[in-house]
């Protein structure tokens, strides 16, 4: 290959286009995704509104740009449900960490500090245990109608390529 046609080839006319993964959370441990393709990037702002396309007469929905802009929607808002219940869960668990080990008197010993935490950690799978339950029963949920909306975006997509190859 002539290194001409090479330097052309490395040449892109275009950004790349990729999702990216941040640094995680100090609190949540949650890595947020910042998505190439997110709604703020890739609306303007009189066009955003803080309301579910799912709100509105699906007979509406056949256009393929409100079906992304739904799923778009949808998919930040799982994760900042699924952020919202790490932080808050997390935020509990280290206060409640703090105060077991503040509790302990100053001539406790290392091994009377492991047996408070493992008490304490205990309970804690204990007490979270339903909290922690509902939490996946609706993040399953939402992952579920999170999926069947991609699978119905990429099948209008699909739908749509094949009815403009008719056209033509």
């Amino acid at each position: 290959m002539n290194p001409t046609r090479q330097a052309v080839r490395r040449l892109r006319t275009s950004a790349r286009r990729c999702d990216r993964v941040a640094p995680p959370h100090p609190i949540s441990h949650i890595r947020p995704i910042i998505y190439d393709d997110s709604i703020a990037a890739s609306t303007p702002t009189s066009l955003r509104h803080p309301y579910s396309l799912s709100e509105f007469n699906t007979a509406s929905l056949d256009n393929l740009g409100d079906y992304e802009f739904q799923y778009k929607l949808q998919r930040q808002y799982l994760d900042a449900f699924h952020h919202n219940f790490w932080l808050d869960s997390n935020s509990r668990f280290n206060a409640g960490k703090a105060a077991i080990l503040d509790s302990l008197p100053p001539s406790a010993t290392p091994r009377d500090g492991e047996i408070a935490l493992s008490e304490f950690y205990k309970q804690w799978l204990i007490q979270e245990a339903q909290r922690t339950d509902r939490y996946t029963r609706e993040w399953r949920s939402r992952n579920i109608r999170l999926i069947f909306l991609a699978v119905r975006l990429k099948y209008q997509k699909m739908w749509s390529r094949f009815s403009s190859i008719g056209r033509k």
